[in-house]
């Protein structure tokens, strides 16, 4: 068996994490299975929209632990954000007199239907596992969405726990303050929890290739400045050839090799761990088991069939198909590790090498489109969606409009409102929105987080139209253009008309806009 220290020297909480695509599903349910055979009660949780576990599994989970067949003592769940935020909302409802109106609760239900709150109610969940809910548990294994989120969620306990202390009226984005089921006891108690390595072992997954190492040395740094710093590091996939004489397997040893001399110091510093690459799938319980015990690996053939060959059009095909529009929007979604930056990126080349103005921009916190583009292309500009500065930028605008008129009480509450954690999220929707509004005239491509954060952003769009088109309508002339309704593609923008309301609040930044309607396309 690899030495594995996740397996043989546990502790109670195991955090899973690292870049998409490099294991750290299967790592996990590895482990837990692992402890569970040794007799151990553990609960095995997927913090990650897109989760799999039922897949590797075999089992078809919910919301709460449900025990895993031919497995004693393991059972798993999933942290359903939209659940989770139904039953968060009806947790606050409740908390309301006989004395309030069926419109004032309506109005309540309304404040709570945003994004923020679905962060709220799910990190409400994972706080509750951190602070006793599922005491009867020997260990509790997370398994996370990839780094960017992860990072997201291991920080709102210190961002809460410093924000309620000092905020002591409540804010508006957490709703009703005698409905929260959170409270900050229960903030510092998970924070304590996640930095107490005798508690907490947050496993950073990765592989022996560049960009793997690059995303979990940049993870490691933002865990260390949120003072969690009880990291393991594991290498999946490590590949030692058996056949010196095929050259195949030796250049890929060499090319691993290559890549972990050039680890940066802030990893080798961490206790490493590795796992050897595998020639079989890993799904179902036996080739889980079979991850961290090689005595137990199902035979795997000398040789592979051959495949038939298929002829299909090259990626170029597609790029010709989208530049014939002249300007859109394309979002490159996938699971984790499915190579969509490379795709968004060689989209964004294909098209700039066309002639067309390009915007190469990613949603994803852990984005490196930087780094696959490599350099600089005519017509082609590369960013993406930095939350820091998003943040800085939506609060400057907020205070600049809705603070012009308010005296220093007034601006201070405002800021005090504006230091909640959820301002983040709000922030990056706004970001994401003006990014969806430059591809009217030009074209857009979007490198998107794994697959269940961008079905929560393009849920949060939803949202977003579902307020401005029952609140915000004006009573005039003018109507609402919202991202959604840019989305899809469903409105007609005369050249020179006043748009009215607009995703970005003013009429003045709708005018002048190319007369033509977005178009979108989806690559998956």
């Amino acid at each position: 068996m690899p030495h594995f220290r996740a397996l043989n020297a546990p502790t109670p909480y195991l955090f899973f994490t690292g870049k998409g695509g490099v294991g750290k599903t299967s790592l996990a349910c590895a482990t837990a299975v692992g402890l569970a055979d040794r007799g151990l009660c553990v609960l095995l949780v997927s913090t990650d929209p897109a989760s799999n576990l039922d897949e590797m599994l075999e089992v078809t989970l919910t919301d709460r632990p449900t025990p895993v067949p031919d497995v004693a003592g393991l059972s798993a769940m999933n942290i359903n954000p939209e659940s989770a935020a139904e039953s968060y909302r009806t947790r606050v409802l409740e908390q309301l007199g006989p004395e309030v109106t069926a419109g004032e609760r309506s109005t309540v239900r309304e404040q709570l239907s945003g994004a923020c709150t679905t962060e709220i109610a799910a990190f409400d969940e994972f706080v509750g596992l951190l602070d006793g809910d599922m005491a009867g548990f020997d260990h509790i294994i997370f398994d996370t969405a990839p780094t960017g989120h992860t990072l997201r969620l291991l920080s709102l306990p210190k961002a809460w726990t410093g924000f309620l202390k000092d905020n002591d009226r409540g804010a508006s984005c957490l709703g009703p303050h005698s409905g929260l089921k959170m409270q900050e006891d229960r903030f510092r108690m998970a924070l304590q929890a996640l930095g107490d390595s005798k508690r907490t072992t947050i496993v950073l997954v990765t592989r022996a290739d560049q960009g793997a190492i690059r995303e979990a040395a940049r993870t490691s740094g933002e865990l260390d400045a949120l003072d969690l710093s009880n990291q393991l590091l594991v290498v999946n996939g490590r590949f030692h050839a058996a056949d010196r004489t095929d050259a195949v397997a030796v250049a890929l040893e060499q090319d691993q090799d290559e890549a972990l001399a050039a680890m940066p110091a802030s990893l080798t510093k961490l206790p490493r761990d590795e796992i050897p690459l595998l020639g079989f799938d890993i799904v179902g319980l036996t080739a889980l088991r079979a991850l961290l015990s090689p005595s137990s690996q199902p035979p795997v053939a000398a040789t592979m069939p051959s495949a038939e060959p298929v002829d299909l059009p090259g990626l170029g095909r597609l790029v010709d198909d989208i530049a014939r529009d002249k300007h859109g929007l394309v979002m490159v979604m996938g699971k984790g590790g499915v190579g969509k930056t490379t795709i968004a990126a060689a989209i964004a080349v294909g098209l700039a090498k066309r002639g067309h103005a390009v915007h190469l921009s990613t949603t994803d916190p852990a984005a490196h489109v930087a780094f696959v583009v490599d350099g600089i292309i005519p017509r082609l500009t590369v960013d993406r969606i930095d939350t820091r500065d998003e943040t800085k930028r939506y609060v400057a605008k907020i205070l600049e409009s809705r603070g012009r008129d308010l005296d220093e009480q007034g601006k201070a509450l405002l800021l005090e409102d504006l230091a909640s954690p959820c301002t983040e999220e709000v922030a990056v929707f706004h970001a994401f929105s003006h990014i969806v509004a430059e591809a009217r005239s030009d074209f857009v491509v979007l490198d998107t987080a794994p697959t269940g954060h961008t079905l929560l952003l393009l849920d949060a769009t939803g949202a977003y139209h579902r307020q401005m088109t029952s609140q915000l309508a004006p009573s005039g002339g003018g109507r609402i253009v919202t991202p959604l309704m840019r989305l899809r593609g469903k409105f007609e923008e005369p050249a020179g008309e006043d748009q009215g309301w607009s995703q970005q609040g003013t009429a003045e930044e709708e005018r002048g806009a190319a007369s033509q309607p977005l178009r979108a396309k989806a690559v998956g």
